[in-house]
């Protein structure tokens, strides 16, 4: 068996592991202990356009974009491999994203491995051709037929956050619909792409080229490389909106198809009738992994009538938020990614006192966790949706309480945002939990608790949350064109 305690800090290019050209390397740290865990290779766009020349080979010479059932044994094989190394893979992640050890069994790595086996599946039973009935054109009868095909070459931006879940959602069925992948992982996290690309070595049949991994300490150095250059026929990326914005404005130029899944400030609304005691404890899990998931419920909407009531409530649970080290398994929040990071968050908590909204619960670095990009788990209350705090996504372990008058006020400030991308409504009522529901204007939303999120769902936003769906059958069909061809009847 391979040994994974260690990262991989090397590219993979046309199925080999090497240093950068340059031979540059970038320290890759531990954000719980600001301790640097290894070096990686610093690519640069040279690094990027062999990795593209590779993809681009692969996937004009080869026959990987036809040959589904060898497709599909290959995916099966990459499954296998995870799970088998999944140990390995396990204290690699919490020493370089950070996340809580517990994460690890969940969407940080034992789930979306298991996950993958259902666009495996997919590949088997999806509708690769269909027939269409005769049709007459000017006098003549035709049978008409559509084929599903790849798209090409396609690159995959990356975000840290939950690096091996997003890596898997975009290369899974990127290559189960038959395209070849140049994959660029956040400086942050590299270890979690190169981890993949040593299973793909070690455990796989997937040819050389097919998939390739390009890591560098200066993401828009390889990433308009990978974004600009006309091999290339599709970007997919996870990450800010203002980064995404830049991405299609790259892929104009060759007029690329872009799938983008971007920033979020969703609502967690709250009805009047809604057991308080029984829903609000939950809402401390705003501080899950540091608060860093783009569709975490960041703006609670509490009634005005139980305004108090509510926050009292909150105010219990945030004060008994488990964090600290993540490989406690007891903790839920772990570290800010970085430095940077923590300095974002601790500046959006003074821009919110400033405009006058109140904390409640923490707004500090942890006195007592002298090492670690730490922010201690903060509520806010008396907030308005206009503030700062409400409007912009953090990226922390901060909640905001905005209070409501009614249904409509609710479902108005809840709208009241750039972003659509999730939410949630709590009610006594599921019809009208689900009446409120139909009125956000948003991708996802969990209504009493029921969770959206599972391998076949679509996942993606509305308004500056994105373009297009990723998981599900409409995520797989992003990753594909359509050619209709006419034959006589």
């Amino acid at each position: 068996m391979a040994d994974f305690s260690r990262g991989e800090g090397r590219l993979f290019i046309d199925g080999e592991f090497r240093a950068a050209h340059s031979a540059s390397t970038y320290s890759n740290l531990n954000p719980a202990t600001e301790e640097v865990i290894g070096q990686v290779a610093d690519a640069d766009a040279e690094d990027m356009h062999e990795a593209i020349a590779a993809a681009r080979r692969a996937f004009d010479e080869t026959d990987w974009s036809t040959n589904h059932a060898f497709r599909q044994r290959c995916l099966a094989q990459l499954q296998e491999g995870l799970e088998r190394e999944k140990e390995h893979l396990r204290l690699q992640t919490v020493q370089e994203v950070g996340s809580p050890l517990q994460l690890t069994y969940a969407v940080q790595g034992d789930s979306v491995i298991r996950d993958l086996g259902w666009v495996v599946d997919l590949v088997g039973r999806y509708a690769w051709e269909r027939d269409l009935p005769v049709h007459e054109f000017f006098g003549m009868k035709s049978r008409r037929r559509i084929y599903r095909e790849a798209v090409g070459v396609v690159g995959c931006i990356t975000p840290w956050n939950f690096p091996l879940q997003v890596n898997l959602a975009k290369v899974g069925p990127a290559l189960a619909a038959g395209n070849t992948v140049v994959l660029k992982p956040a400086p942050d996290t590299p270890w979690n792409a190169t981890f993949i690309a040593k299973v793909v070595a070690e455990h796989t049949d997937i040819p050389r080229g097919v998939f390739n991994v390009v890591t560098s300490a200066d993401p828009a150095r390889v990433g308009e490389a990978l974004t600009a250059d006309p091999r290339v026929d599709m970007i997919s990326f996870t990450g800010s909106t203002a980064v995404g914005k830049r991405i299609m404005a790259s892929g104009a130029e060759t007029v690329k198809r872009v799938f983008l899944e971007l920033g979020g400030k969703s609502a967690n609304v709250v009805l009047d009738d809604a057991d308080f005691e029984r829903v609000l404890p939950f809402c401390s899990m705003t501080c899950i992994h540091g608060g860093q998931g783009c569709a975490i419920a960041t703006r609670l909407l509490l009634p005005r009538s139980r305004y108090e009531e509510g926050l009292a409530i909150l105010e219990t649970a945030f004060r008994n938020v488990k964090y600290g080290d993540p490989m406690n398994p007891q903790n839920i929040q772990g570290p800010q990614i970085n430095r940077r990071q923590q300095e974002r968050v601790l500046g959006y908590i003074e821009q919110g006192v400033r405009e006058g909204a109140k904390l409640v619960v923490g707004g500090k670095r942890p006195p007592e966790l002298e090492k670690g990009f730490y922010v201690e788990p903060t509520l806010f209350r008396d907030v308005d949706n206009q503030m700062t705090i409400a409007q912009e996504e953090i990226f922390g372990p901060v909640l905001v309480v905005i209070p409501f008058d009614d249904d409509d006020d609710a479902v108005r400030i809840a709208n009241d945002s750039i972003y659509g991308l999730s939410g949630s409504v709590s009610s006594a009522s599921e019809e009208r939990a689900l009446a409120v529901a139909r009125r956000m204007r948003t991708g996802t939303i969990g209504v009493n608790g029921g969770m959206w999120f599972a391998p076949d769902s679509p996942f993606g936003g509305y308004k500056q949350s994105g373009i297009g769906r990723e998981m599900g059958v409409e995520g797989f069909e992003e990753y594909l064109e359509t050619k209709t061809i006419g034959l006589p009847a």
